[in-house]
């Protein structure tokens, strides 16, 4: 939500540039695995060309690639609930081949919760929330860009 508010301005998208780039460098030293200070590196890599073209050039960009990483960052967040409350045919498969079936955030926390809901039950009120978020980040940066 933040990364959708923060693209109406261009100051604001220049603050939230560097706070990303930031939290992605932070993560780079903290990952453990190889893949993901790659994928850290690269996004690193992409914000500094983003932000180098927005200030040297005529290109301006660095909203709209601010505006694409929020939208789809809360985009995954609701497919994620998704795929908990509906999962795929596949999914159900993994266990009968042996595969260690993997659990969600949402599992994970009705186990450790003493609430009566299943995963799938904190699935959906998380998915309300996050698509609450998403449309109403949508409607204030539509106000504000008014």
């Amino acid at each position: 939500m933040a990364l959708v508010l923060a693209s109406t301005n261009i100051t604001t998208a220049r603050i939230a540039a560097g706070c990303l780039a930031l939290a992605l460098f932070i993560v780079l030293f903290v990952a453990k695995n190889w893949t993901l200070r790659g994928l850290c590196i690269g996004f690193i890599i992409f914000l500094a060309v983003v932000w180098i073209l927005q200030e040297k050039t005529s290109v301006r960009i660095l909203r709209n690639v601010l505006l694409f990483i929020g939208v789809m960052n809360s985009l995954f967040s609701v497919y994620g609930v998704y795929l908990l409350i509906l999962p795929p045919f596949p999914f159900y498969q993994m266990a009968a081949t042996g595969i260690k079936e993997c659990k969600l955030d949402a599992e994970k926390f009705a186990e450790v919760c003493p609430c009566p809901c299943n995963g799938a039950g904190w699935g959906v009120i998380w998915g309300m929330i996050s698509f609450a978020f998403l449309c109403g980040a949508m409607y204030l940066g539509l106000v504000i860009l008014s």
